[in-house]
């Protein structure tokens, strides 16, 4: 009996658990590093075989198209509908917010919402199920359950938030390089439509997302859309204050004759003078932060190291004199 009982002691099993969980986490994560090949690698074998990546291309386009993104745009309209936007401003903020973070489809919005809803539902149980099971019905724990909630609510926000911060600021830095390849194409006689295909040709390895949207641009000039048009909605859809005023800049030559060359250029070094003025005040601001990390982690260390040995020596000496007194 006692080994019978012994067999079926759950919470002798529950360290093992743990240990398997960790070790295949670990052993997932070597295998999809030793896996994965140096970039300088892949390029040499697409300029071996272009036919490889015409394959990986089409590859990546059927693995947009599995079933279970077909089954996300087919649930989440449902679990959007608690979520959907009042008024048409509230829904032009939120695609506006999709939109900077590269997500232009028209079932976005409703993937989104639904979401953030199937978010909550998963964060209400797993939270109530586990708090309950372990503390039991008291305040702490439907306070943590709420927590736990609202957490996971707001976490697609969150993640959307990073990616629209971390495209603006590809295309920030890609911006100047982009306009020096923009000059030398259009002193060599090309176009700016021209100019702007080639630029996304040519950077597309590079800059990825700048080089998507010029090829945007470029998809919409072709299909008859006015160059004004495309450049302010360039602009626009990027949330770029810089690539907005590129855009304000160009429209402005085009309507008024004046040199696209001379624009580029001059744009281009007011950009690389903004960079170095945010570097410069990036590095003035080191010394603040670095503030904080020497007062909380290294200060106590050395406090120790210089006091301790001076403390001890004043216990072992003064204390035995005071009982003796």
């Amino acid at each position: 009996m006692l080994i019978v009982a012994s067999l079926f002691d759950f919470e002798s099993l529950i360290p093992l658990a743990i240990f398997g969980t960790f070790a295949a986490l670990a052993w997932w994560v070597l295998e999809r590093f030793a896996e994965a090949r140096p970039r300088a690698v892949e390029r040499l074998n697409e300029l071996k075989n272009p036919r490889s990546r015409r394959q990986a291309q089409a590859e990546s386009a059927l693995k947009k198209t599995d079933p279970v993104t077909k089954m996300l745009e087919k649930a989440t309209p449902a679990l959007a509908k608690p979520l959907q936007p009042k008024n048409e401003l509230e829904m032009s903020k939120l695609r506006t917010r999709l939109t900077y973070a590269g997500f232009r489809g028209e079932s976005a919005g409703s993937i989104f919402l639904g979401l953030k809803f199937f978010g909550l539902v998963i964060g209400v149980f797993l939270s109530s199920g586990t708090l309950l099971t372990i503390r039991g019905m008291d305040n702490k724990s439907m306070m943590w359950t709420v927590v736990v909630a609202g957490l996971m609510f707001y976490l697609p926000d969150l993640v959307v938030g990073m990616m629209g911060k971390s495209r603006k600021q590809a295309i920030f830095l890609a911006l100047p390089d982009a306009l020096d390849l923009m000059v030398v194409c259009v002193e060599a006689g090309l176009g700016l439509d021209q100019a702007m295909r080639k630029v996304a040709e040519e950077m597309k390895n590079v800059y990825r997302i700048l080089a998507e949207e010029f090829a945007i641009s470029n998809f919409q000039l072709q299909m008859g859309r006015p160059r004004s048009e495309v450049l302010h909605e360039l602009g626009t859809r990027t949330g770029v204050s810089d690539l907005r005023a590129l855009s304000a800049v160009l429209i402005q030559a085009d309507r008024f004759g004046s040199s696209v060359a001379q624009a580029l250029r001059t744009q281009s070094d007011s950009m690389r003078i903004r960079r170095r003025q945010l570097a410069e005040e990036k590095a003035a601001k080191t010394a603040v932060k670095l503030i904080f990390p020497l007062v909380i982690f290294i200060f106590p260390g050395i406090f120790v190291v210089l006091v301790g040995p001076a403390a001890i020596t004043m216990i072992r000496e003064m204390l035995p004199r005071m009982a003796g007194k």
